[in-house]
């Protein structure tokens, strides 16, 4: 059912030059739909019976019907074009939509934390009867339909908010499942634990909220790419026949669809002008086409044939890996001319690297005094690129 209804959509908007957009807002109104019926239902219940956890169930679907809303709200805005003050447009806009919903989440929690401590305090019998029972079974349906829904749609549009929905839709099964087991217990028991269960609802609502936050302050603040898409990028950068090789990629994510990065390639410094600039074209426009990245390309221009420079370089990285295997050098350069020869070079540097950049240098200068010659090392050090 869920498939055939993605696929109806699908075909109704296959035109639709924003189809993510389209299913992301299509996503939150099914939400708010189905959202909007659960509150109304457990809110009835709730008040019928007396119950504090089946209440804190309820306001929980409030928010998640809020959460609906913002989620139109913010796939409608991140959906709009890049203008004059968003030249990389306004995808972000889902994760700022992600962090409101997030923040209700846990507010809404800590309330009924509150409440429910009253609760456990002073205890109150609740009714418990048939049609109670038959509309948090429903309710737990229709959770798991909203959340298997969700994960759909969020894999084929590739979101992460609707991830994150998706996970709290089928985390709600399980508060629900509590709230049922609580008013089972008291109409079979009598033992009155409907304050300490929503306590536990309230506890895991808290919970989930502050881990969404974390999730999407990190994201706004800018997470390092996955590595299967780096991976990616490596491969195809390897498989290009003409360049020597590439370092110092950087990547900058927009978005969920927009990524931009920056890459050095190594050419043949023999290349004339317009022969460097046909090969970063092509490597450029293979990288959009086939990765969807709007990639910039430094070029660094490499001496493959001087003996001295080749000695140099190949010396220079014995020297470097004796140091340790982690570090690589590239850009090696030597300037012979104009004074003391000069070895100049880039280092990239593990993050987890404990010794600092001057010690480095010290240790590589002092190497490459002894087994290679009277050479001045000037290093830029490399700590925040992925290659």
């Amino acid at each position: 059912m869920i498939n055939s209804l993605i696929e109806q959509f699908e075909k109704r908007h296959k035109k639709n030059s924003d189809i993510r957009t389209a299913f992301g807002i299509f996503a939150g109104v099914i939400g708010l739909l189905s959202n909007l019926l659960l509150f109304v239902g457990k809110f009835l219940i709730g008040l019928i019976s007396g119950s504090v956890s089946i209440m804190a169930d309820a306001m929980n679907n409030l928010s998640d019907t809020v959460s609906s809303v913002l989620t139109l709200v913010g796939f409608y805005i991140s959906g709009k074009p890049a203008d004059k003050e968003h030249p990389y447009g306004h995808e972000r806009f889902e994760y700022i939509s992600g962090m409101l919903v997030s923040l209700l989440i846990t507010f809404v929690g800590f309330q009924f934390f509150m409440t429910s401590i009253d609760r456990v305090k002073d205890p109150q019998s609740i009714k418990v009867t048939p049609i109670i029972l038959f509309v948090l079974l429903l309710s737990i349906l229709i959770k798991v339909w909203q959340g298997v829904f969700y994960q759909r749609v969020a894999k084929k549009i590739d979101s992460n908010t609707l991830i994150a929905t998706a996970k709290d839709s089928l985390n709600d099964v399980y508060t629900t499942i509590a709230v049922l087991v609580s008013a089972t217990m008291e109409g079979l028991t009598g033992l009155k634990i409907d304050g300490f269960v929503g306590l536990l609802i309230a506890c895991y609502i808290i919970f989930s909220g502050l881990k969404l936050i974390r999730e999407f302050v990190n994201e706004l603040m800018g997470l390092r790419p996955d590595q299967e898409a780096i991976d990616e990028m490596k491969k195809y950068l390897s498989s290009v026949p003409d360049i020597v090789g590439y370092h110092d990629l950087l990547i900058h994510q927009y978005g969920p669809n927009k990524t931009f990065a920056s890459v050095h390639i190594e050419i043949d410094d023999r290349w004339d002008l317009i022969q460097a600039h046909e090969t970063i074209d092509a490597v450029e426009k293979e990288f959009k086409d086939q990765l969807g990245v709007d990639l910039v390309c430094h070029i660094d221009p490499v001496n493959l044939y001087d003996q001295k420079q080749q000695f140099i370089h190949q010396e220079l990285k014995k020297v470097i890996k004796s140091i340790d295997n982690e570090l690589k050098a590239h850009d090696i350069r030597l300037v012979d001319h104009g004074g003391k020869p000069r070895i100049l070079f880039d280092l990239v540097v593990p993050n987890h690297f404990k010794v600092t950049d001057q010690e480095l240098k010290i240790r590589i200068q002092d190497q490459v005094y002894r087994n290679i010659g009277d050479y001045t090392v000037e290093v830029t050090f490399d700590h925040n690129y992925l290659l």
